[in-house]
């Protein structure tokens, strides 16, 4: 930081504080953001508190609103361009309530600490206003007032979302920006058949998480976009898309099934598992229910043979066995001495009376087959499932 850096305090409220704390800590130039309560007017307001007074308050009683402390480096990021990014992550148009989260504690409102973010505060929201009533919003009813105290939340509220990741981020976005930048179109249409969708958020902690953990790796022959909700352009959507990440499961342009939140990779192999192979296919039984295909089925005659190349995961697209490493073991199943390298799991199994060991894909989690230790020269055996794999020629790998 610049020797001559200047450290700034605002504080936001844009509804529940757990969302807007997040949204602000990740921006570049934003030292530390803090949950807390202020523009009420009784002393050591706690969460019980600004809970029991969201609905109606005594008499010359006025209740807090959660609330953000955002201290900035201003060398970085400018009191204007912060205070846009306030207006462009909620709808500041709903008076006491955000999205489904009703109640006075949960107002927009501008507590500055200076007469020049007052100033910026008050000419942005006429900017903001305008843009709103050109795209059909109300009036905006954010509170803008100096900051007399802000009382920190309770500890277990502060970075909630970092402690409890397995969720999904609030979006009460309107999707109206300040600028329009001149970038490509982004609407995406229908591209007819199978397709997954996800929708995503700027700053949205577990999309990112989702990113990292699911759609990174993913390889799949069913395509995959990502957009934000703006962008769609002519699909049949039931679910509502006010939460990120959300992952729609799309035919021919309709929603079949959604899921809203962050998704672990077991679950959304299982969902897309469901999705293109159908619950009482085969191919599901023998992935997700460790079942096992029958000796000499008509996948396994397909494959037997099939010329140089690689067999990957029907659902993840991992690349699993290699042609050079198959052999006819004679048992009517796919046989190969060994799997490449990291792409499986081995697992004791003791079902059945047997003790075997069970061979699982490492990134989607699917049930493969066994291995055993009776192959040619003592080598091992994979003995694995014909349904749950696609081929690829060797000049074909990406």
């Amino acid at each position: 930081m610049s020797m001559y850096a200047k450290t700034q305090t605002i504080v936001f409220s844009a509804g529940c504080f757990w969302g807007v704390e997040k949204y602000f800590e990740q921006l570049n130039g934003v030292i530390d953001a803090k949950s807390g309560y202020a523009g009420g007017n009784y002393p050591n307001p706690t969460y019980d508190s600004v809970l029991k007074y969201r609905d109606s308050t005594p008499k010359g009683l006025v209740n807090y609103t959660e609330s953000v402390e955002v201290k900035y480096d201003d060398t970085k990021i400018s009191t204007k361009e912060l205070i846009k990014h306030f207006w462009e992550l909620h709808d500041p148009t709903q008076g006491d309530r955000q999205g489904n989260d009703i109640g006075n504690n949960y107002r927009s409102a501008i507590f500055y600490t200076n007469e020049t973010q007052h100033k910026i505060a008050l000419q942005t929201k006429d900017e903001y206003q305008k843009l709103l009533t050109k795209a059909g919003y109300g009036k905006i009813t954010t509170q803008i007032a100096p900051l007399e105290r802000f009382y920190d939340a309770e500890s277990y509220h502060q970075n909630y979302l970092q402690k409890n990741p397995n969720g999904y981020c609030p979006n009460h976005s309107t999707g109206v920006k300040f600028e329009k930048k001149q970038t490509k179109q982004t609407t995406i249409e229908p591209m007819g058949g199978k397709e997954i969708v996800v929708i995503d958020a700027p700053f949205c902690p577990y999309c990112k998480k989702f990113e990292k953990d699911v759609l990174s790796s993913y390889k799949g022959d069913t395509p995959l976009r990502v957009a934000h909700s703006e962008d769609l352009k002519g699909f049949d959507i039931k679910t509502k898309l006010n939460a990120t990440p959300t992952v729609l499961f799309i035919d021919n342009g309709k929603e079949i099934f959604a899921h809203r939140g962050y998704m672990d990779s077991k679950d959304f192999y299982k969902a897309l598992g469901y999705f293109k192979l159908g619950e009482n296919s085969e191919a599901y039984r023998v992935a997700f229910a460790k079942g096992t295909d029958g000796r000499f089925c008509k996948q396994y005659d397909i494959f037997k043979h099939t010329p140089d190349g690689v067999f990957v995961d029907k659902l993840s697209g991992d690349v699993l066995f290699d042609t050079k490493d198959r052999f006819n073991s004679g048992s009517g199943w796919l046989s190969f001495y060994k799997a490449v390298d990291g792409s499986i799991i081995e697992k004791e199994d003791n079902s059945y009376g047997m003790h075997r060991v069970e061979v699982i894909a490492k990134k989607s989690g699917i049930h493969l087959g066994h291995v055993f230790n009776d192959a040619p020269n003592g080598r091992q055996r994979f003995c694995i499932n014909a349904t749950v794999l696609d081929f690829v020629p060797r000049d074909k790998i990406k």
